[in-house]
């Protein structure tokens, strides 16, 4: 999968959840979404070389994934504990993106009901 490919599929996830809005609130070349106000996926789109999405992710599994995968590295632009950074490359698959974009939903959406409670 190539870096356009896994953009594309990973907004195509994401506009398939519930109640997700997106725009661009930081700067006009990364694609921002967000459930209930809170950032899940950062798709960034103004460096051909630099073809990313950046996600929420539980630390041990961000952890683990960077182990084994070259191109998922810490978060670029959000804390580096709990965001991972995914690049196209080996081991990285529709899958892998479409079970990171729903973890980083749920973990968003977790995160924001606990807000309101």
């Amino acid at each position: 999968m190539d870096g356009e490919a896994l953009q594309r599929h990973a907004r195509e996830v994401a506009a398939s959840l519930e109640g997700v809005s997106h725009g661009r609130p930081f700067t006009p070349h990364l694609d921002v979404w967000k459930v209930h106000g809170k950032v899940f996926l950062i798709v960034t789109d103004d460096d051909p070389d630099l073809q990313i999405i950046t996600v929420k992710v539980d630390p041990p599994h961000g952890d683990a994934l960077r182990r084994d995968i070259e191109t998922i590295t810490v978060g670029h632009y959000l804390d580096k504990k709990h965001w991972i950074s995914v690049g196209p490359g080996t081991g990285v698959t529709k899958n892998l993106i479409s079970d990171l974009v729903h973890d980083s939903y749920d973990l968003a959406g977790d995160r924001a009901r606990q807000e309101q409670s």
